[in-house]
């Protein structure tokens, strides 16, 4: 018997509520135990020896004098790795430890292992490593085009280079009335999380090791880690630890090999913990980017042509870098109808810190560049910023510079005018200095200060391209307890503070019609749900724990049929009963299930995707579409160089709403990120050299920096989505950037094709 139910069930707690975070409380309290809080008995501490230079070649490693430390109870060096001395998420090349050379400051040489931190400390400082420091390759764009450049790796520099063709390019300009051209550039952003990265590490007694991680995606770091400990998979049993922020920076490894690699060797729990400073050379960062870019457009603003180049510095090892260049060609000309596209996209490998994925994933930077150059035609053409992008925005039906169709709802012009209907924050009060930038420390009292106004949007990806077998698993159990109904649900999916937790409940509620609903913790005892990024996770997991809850419902209809005696068409489970079509209770779930429990796994994949034609970037290469709209008020003091943010407005498609505090709590965070971006965060490099890692001097925006926000959502449902849901947590970042950095120009008068846009950039006139 099959059933369907096509209406979804409200139930309290339930799809489209606002349900109550399990760990909310305990966040807020201090009493949440996050990885680095992981404690054992017997426990010995680990700690990483990292080069100081961004390319050097190592002649030699003498750990005899860390050896002879009171307390050391290990120090290894590559020749310690028992199994493959290289991994990495796409592409294998990055080595557990050093082994013969570095290739970027803060790359892991040696561990060390001992009964108190400071004395692992004591150790490592004295490791003697022979280098033969070499000058750093740094420069992307001489890294991708330059054959004479030297090379990182021995394979060349370029980790990828996508096109995008459409038409012909050279025969547009012809036809183009007004052509404007623009370089830009994006610094390189940290995902800056609270948590640093820690885990512990418990050798079991079959030889294999349990590993207790924050991490995004926990089946990702096995698949890593057991060849490299030369162990089945099976061996390398991984649980989810409490996780102090992700943003994309916890999907590569960082300490997890070598905390097992330590626990392995002394037979002991080994607990890795990162300060800051090591934290910001122990994780990849956001891709900088150099872009360059050329509009034609007719006079009335109908673009004819895009011809651009964008160059992402991958740093010294490769992470994601190949989907990020993928997602950055796709999304370069925005969400656009362009007859006319000539794009090349490269990734590549130089001396500078690994970058890897970051919220917004190349979309961000790529949306940077088309945004300003999209004021750019509207200044040409004597245009409305808004008009000139709804007069060249996509729309169900659309197709993309890949040759995609866009076939679910794409309101760009709804989203541009209700943001461009906000009423306006009132006039700037001059008579309290706190109101105006730098106000607070009385550097002003408004005699340099002009307001802009600027807006942007952008397209962002959903899910996992280009043919990746993107799949969630979740296992359901439904059951009586003390006469009660519960539902138990298991993923792998990580809780990276997204509220995915409180999601799955939500579902399996809905669903099942069950107010007492446990997520058991994650881990790889159950199979994979994908990495907590790219906004998939309410897509993915929350498509697999509908689907479990789906197939579980149907077989405690079966029984209740069985116990019955009749047929039950249409039926469905509410409020721990079995009920018709129409919400009529015909029996008692308690009573149905008369001490058994319905089990059911299973795997949820979206749509097939394909992988972008490698000359002409054609293909279907993406699952979903999301797009946001920011408008940006902001007030500059163009004497001293310094932007208040005065607010910001949103407007977001997500589909179907879900949870509604969550969903707010997602658009205010990734606009403050994009707010960082465009202000300032940024890792500040120097021939290699990472010259601020810290929160002192890396700066992100606090509570203080922060804009009142306004919102405005629209549910327009994807008929290929769970519940028509759109994945919602990136694509504020992508459009808040543009926005803020079109007001300051606005205000200032300023070019300003840099992020973050720093004081002096608006004072060296």
């Amino acid at each position: 018997m099959t059933v369907h139910i096509d209406r979804v069930r409200r139930v309290a707690g339930g799809v489209g509520d606002s349900a109550a975070r399990p760990d909310g409380v305990l966040k807020v309290t201090g009493e949440f135990a996050y990885s680095s809080d992981l404690w054992a008995d017997d426990m010995v501490w680990g700690v990483t020896l990292r080069s100081p230079h961004p390319r050097a070649r190592i002649r030699g490693v003498d750990v005899t004098e860390a050896l002879t430390v009171p307390g050391v109870h290990a120090v290894l060096t590559h020749e310690d790795v028992p199994g493959d001395k290289f991994y990495g998420l796409d592409h294998h090349d990055q080595p557990v430890l050093a082994i013969d050379r570095v290739r970027y400051q803060g790359e892991a040489v040696a561990l060390v292992a001992a009964d108190h931190p400071e004395t692992a400390r004591r150790a490592r400082d004295r490791i003697r490593v022979d280098y033969e420091v070499q000058q750093p390759l740094t420069d992307p764009r001489r890294a991708a085009l330059d054959p004479e450049y030297g090379r990182v790796h021995e394979g060349g520099n370029v980790v990828r280079h996508q096109p995008i063709r459409v038409g012909d390019v050279e025969r547009a300009r012809a036809l183009a009335d007004v052509v404007v051209r623009g370089e830009y550039e994006v610094g390189m952003q940290d995902q800056a999380f609270l948590g640093p990265e820690s885990g512990l590490a418990v050798p079991a007694e079959d030889g294999g090791v349990d590993l207790y991680i924050a991490t995004q995606w926990l089946h990702a770091d096995q698949d890593q880690i057991a060849p490299c400990l030369g162990l089945p998979a099976d061996k390398v049993r991984l649980t989810l630890a409490g996780v102090g922020g992700a943003f994309g920076a916890r999907e590569d490894l960082s300490m997890q090999v070598h905390a097992c690699l330590l626990a392995l060797r002394t037979g002991r729990p080994v607990k890795i913990v990162y300060g800051r400073e090591e934290s910001f050379f122990g994780h990849v960062h956001r891709h900088p980017a150099r872009m360059r870019y050329e509009h034609g457009a007719t006079r009335d603003g109908r673009l004819v042509y895009v011809d651009a180049e964008i160059v992402l510095d991958g740093g010294a090892y490769a992470s994601t870098t190949s989907a990020v260049t993928g997602n950055a060609a796709s999304l370069g000309i925005g969400p656009y109808e362009v007859p006319h596209v000539r794009l090349d996209a490269y990734g590549v490998y130089t001396n500078n810190p690994p970058c890897g994925a970051m919220r917004g994933f190349g979309a961000v930077q790529a949306c940077f560049a088309y945004e300003s150059q999209m004021d750019k035609v509207a200044e040409a053409c004597g245009l409305d910023p808004v008009e000139v992008r709804i007069r060249n925005a996509i729309s169900e039906g659309s197709r993309l510079s890949t040759g995609q169709l866009v076939d679910m709802p794409a309101p760009l012009t709804e989203l541009l005018e209700r943001a461009r209907a906000f009423p306006a924050p009132p006039p700037v009060d001059t008579a309290d200095v706190r109101n105006l930038p730098g106000g607070a420390s009385n550097t002003t009292h408004g005699e340099g200060v002009r307001r802009g106004v600027g807006y942007g949007i952008g397209i962002k990806n959903i899910c996992y391209s280009e043919g990746f077998d993107d799949h969630s698993t979740a296992r359901v159990r439904l059951e009586v307890a003390g006469g009660e109904a519960t539902v138990l649900v298991h993923t792998a999916a990580a809780e990276v503070g997204q509220g995915l937790v409180t999601l799955q409940a939500q579902i399996a509620r809905t669903e099942l019609g069950v107010a007492t609903v446990t997520v058991a913790p994650a881990d790889t005892a159950v199979g994979s749900s994908g990495s907590s990024s790219a906004s998939r996770q309410s897509y993915m997991t929350g498509g697999a724990v509908k689907t479990a809850c789906e197939a579980v419902r149907e077989r405690v209809i079966e029984l209740a049929e069985e116990r019955l005696g009749r047929s039950l068409p249409g039926a469905g489970l509410d409020g721990g009963a079995i009920v018709t079509a129409s919400g009529e209770p015909v029996a008692d779930l308690v009573e149905v299930l008369d001490g058994e429990a319905v089990e059911e796994t299973r795997e949820f994949r979206h749509r097939r995707t394909t992988t972008l034609d490698p000359l002409t970037g054609q293909g279907d290469s993406h699952v979903q579409f999301a797009f946001c709209v920011h408008r940006a008020v902001v007030d500059v003091d163009v004497e001293l160089g310094l932007v208040k943010v005065v607010e910001l407005a949103a407007v977001q498609d997500v589909g179907r709403i879900l949870n509604p505090v969550a969903l707010e709590g997602q658009i205010h965070g990734g606009t403050a990120q994009g707010l960082g971006l465009a202000l300032m965060e940024e890792i500040q490099v120097a021939d290699g050299a990472v010259r601020n890692p810290s929160f002192t001097d890396y700066l992100i925006p606090t509570i203080l920096d922060m804009p009142p926000m306004r919102l405005d959502i629209l549910e327009n449902a994807d008929p290929h989505a769970p519940y028509g849901l759109r994945g919602a947590g990136e694509p504020p970042t992508l459009s808040s950037t543009p926005a803020i950095v079109a007001a300051v120009r606005d205000a200032s008068g300023l070019p300003l094709t840099r992020v973050p846009v720093r004081p002096e950039h608006l004072t060296d006139r």
